[in-house]
C-alpha cells in the first residue's frame, strides 16, 4: 500500500498544523495532535471529492489504495512532549545540548537532516528499550 506523508508543524499559535506536500493548499489546523490528524484526513477526502465533481485529475499518487503517515517536525515533536521529556533528559538521551534543543523547541532554529536523523535514532532506540521492559 503506497504511503502518503502528512508534515505536522506547530503554528504561532501553538496548534498544531499539517499539510501534504502534493496537495498544495490541503491543510488543517487543531489544538491537538489527534485533532489535527483527524483533520487532515478530513480535509484530503474533502478536496479529492472536489475534484472529482468538479471534473480534475486526480493526482496520480491519490489513485488507489494509501495510507497516511504522519511525520511531526522537531519543533512539534518537542511540543507534544513538553513537560513529559525535558531538555535536560532530551540532551542526555540524544547527545545535543539543551541550549541548542530549546532553540529547536522554540523554532529559532532547525536542525540539519544529520541532527534530525540522530534525534530520530535516539528516539527509537530508546523506544525499543522501553518496550523490552517487565515488571
Amino acid at each position: 500500500m503506497d504511503k502518503k506523508i502528512v508534515t505536522i508543524n506547530v503554528t504561532w499559535e501553538e496548534n498544531y498544523g499539517a499539510w501534504c506536500e502534493i496537495l498544495p493548499g490541503c491543510v488543517a489546523v487543531d489544538k491537538t495532535l489527534s485533532g489535527v490528524k483527524k483533520g487532515m484526513i478530513s480535509a484530503i477526502e474533502f478536496h479529492l471529492e472536489s475534484m472529482r465533481k468538479d471534473g480534475d485529475d486526480i493526482p496520480k499518487e491519490f489513485q488507489g489504495e494509501y495510507e497516511y503517515v504522519f511525520r511531526l517536525n522537531v519543533k512539534a515533536f518537542m511540543e507534544r512532549y513538553k513537560g513529559i521529556l525535558t531538555h535536560a533528559g532530551l540532551e542526555r538521551l540524544i547527545g545535543i545540548n539543551k541550549r541548542q534543543l530549546q532553540h529547536y523547541a522554540s523554532g529559532l532554529h532547525k536542525p540539519l537532516p544529520v541532527q534530525r536523523k540522530k534525534i530520530e535514532r535516539a528516539l527509537h532506540d530508546f523506544g525499543k528499550e522501553l518496550q523490552e521492559v517487565a515488571f
